[in-house]
């Protein structure tokens, strides 16, 4: 069974080259536009999903991001009293 340092590994490594692969998409389409004639070199087909899917003028569906929510002014408030009580006792000690 994989630890957990090689399940994070894994988990950057894959990360990695998620950013790797879109780096080289931005790269194909500056290469496309300057050399438009290239468009006809390679097989459509033998392109990654993503690709295809970016050509297709469709996305991949991503999962939504969890958002923090924001203190109230009152909750900032609140924690600022307390950091202060917290660190006026740390000082006398």
């Amino acid at each position: 069974m994989p630890t957990t340092r090689e399940q994070d590994l894994k988990a950057l490594a894959k990360r990695g080259a998620a950013v790797r692969i879109r780096e080289l998409a931005h790269e194909l389409g500056g290469l496309l536009k300057l050399f438009p004639d290239l468009e006809d070199s390679f097989d459509p087909d033998e392109l990654p999903i993503s690709f295809r899917l970016q050509a297709a003028g469709e996305r991949p569906e991503r999962k939504a991001l969890r958002r923090r929510a924001k203190w109230t002014a009152t909750q900032r408030q609140a924690a600022a009293r307390r950091m202060k009580v917290f660190w006026a006792k740390r000082k006398r000690a």
